[in-house]
C-alpha cells in the first residue's frame, strides 16, 4: 500500500508519519486490495483536521476526523476507514453462492 501524505500549515514530523503508516497497516489486515491512499492533515487555529481518500479494489473511500489533537483526529479517521472496509468487503462478497445446494434441498433436486 502507497501512502502519500501531505500537510497544510503542519510540519509533517518523522513521528507523525510513523504513526499514520502504523495506523493505516491496521487497515490491511481487513482488506488486502488496498491500491492507493493520499491522507491530508490540516490545522485550522485549533482544530486539527485528518482526511484521506483511499482507492481500493472497485472503489474509492473518503473520510475525515476533526479534533483538537492530530493524533486523535488520525485515529479517528483510522476508525472510520476501517468501518467504510470492512462494509466494502461485505458487498463484495457473493451472497448467492449456497443459494443452489438450498435450491435442491427445497424443490427435491430440480
Amino acid at each position: 500500500m502507497h501512502i502519500d501524505l501531505t500537510g497544510h500549515h503542519i510540519e509533517l514530523t518523522p513521528a507523525l508519519r510513523d504513526y499514520v503508516n502504523e495506523k493505516f497497516d491496521r487497515l490491511e489486515r481487513h482488506f488486502t486490495h488496498v491500491i492507493d491512499v493520499h491522507v491530508v492533515l490540516s490545522v485550522e487555529k485549533v482544530r486539527h483536521k485528518a482526511e484521506a481518500s483511499m482507492m481500493v479494489s472497485g472503489n474509492r473511500l473518503f473520510a475525515d476526523h476533526i479534533e483538537d489533537n492530530m493524533y486523535a483526529a488520525i485515529d479517528g479517521l483510522v476508525d472510520k476507514l476501517d468501518r467504510q472496509i470492512i462494509k466494502h468487503k461485505e458487498k463484495r462478497k457473493d451472497h448467492h453462492r449456497a443459494e443452489g445446494s438450498h435450491r435442491n434441498a427445497v424443490f427435491g433436486g430440480e
